[in-house]
């Protein structure tokens, strides 16, 4: 896979680094490449991968800062907007949120505030395929958005396709078609055999879902508290989400 990365960006690195007036410290690609996975991979703190590798944190910042720029040109998820029955016979929706540090402004604190987390975090959706390709990313919202805002603030989805989604997305079933939703418990009642036993059925489907968010989460820049600025956090999380992709042979 590593391989496959550095063909599909080589192009891109030598016209970037050719034009360069000062020669760069790392002078190969396959170390540039290397860099910015390993970094979203560890996500230690540039200083100590700086010390690493005989850099100081500025310059670490910056060519992680133009080879990322780079990446996300050639691996990233293509929006697909001819996503048929015929192509996708269903789709996985959902949400997950990261904690993030906590924002010094008093507006951004109250926005990226979770009330389901009990702390600060930012939230990204994602439209997985029943073969377990990654084929939609929502931009990155703020924590206290509900999932419903960051649905209706992304992509329409393929109308024929059955999308399966948590409880988080109730409603959803009165604004597009074939939205499968688990059963709620009702006030002071309880579920019906059959109920149960779909909502089992829903979860056996949705669990993919989740597998895809914890190869997602294996790149510790998503799985913990996020600590840069948050302009790069929907950059980082599409790229990702490739080479994910790229990892299970799509």
């Amino acid at each position: 896979h590593f391989a496959k990365i550095l063909t599909d960006v080589s192009v891109c690195l030598d016209k970037e680094f050719s034009n360069l007036s000062r020669k760069p410290k790392i002078d190969n690609h396959e170390d540039r490449v290397l860099l910015v996975l390993v970094y979203y991979r560890t996500y230690m703190t540039q200083e100590f991968l700086g010390y690493l590798i005989g850099l100081d944190e500025s310059n670490v910042c910056r060519l992680l800062r133009r080879v990322e720029l780079l990446l996300v040109k050639k691996i990233h998820i293509k929006k697909d907007r001819t996503l048929t029955g015929e192509k996708v016979e269903q789709l996985l929706i959902d949400a997950t949120e990261q904690p993030i540090q906590r924002p010094k402004k008093a507006k951004r604190r109250k926005s990226n505030y979770s009330g389901k987390k009990k702390r600060h975090t930012h939230k990204v959706e994602i439209a997985v395929s029943q073969d377990g390709r990654i084929v939609n990313i929502s931009k990155v919202f703020p924590g206290k958005v509900h999932d419903m805002k960051i649905r209706r603030n992304s992509d329409k989805l393929p109308p024929s396709v059955n999308k399966y989604c948590d409880s988080g997305y109730q409603g959803l079933q009165n604004e597009a078609s074939n939205v499968k939703l688990p059963h709620k418990k009702p006030k002071g009642g309880k579920l019906t055999t059959d109920q149960k036993q779909y909502n089992r059925s829903i979860s056996k489907i949705r669990v993919y879902a989740e597998h895809k968010f914890a190869q997602l989460k294996k790149f510790r820049i998503l799985g913990e508290t996020y600590r840069n600025f948050g302009k790069k956090a929907n950059l980082r999380f599409n790229l990702i989400a490739g080479i994910v992709n790229l990892q299970n042979g799509f």
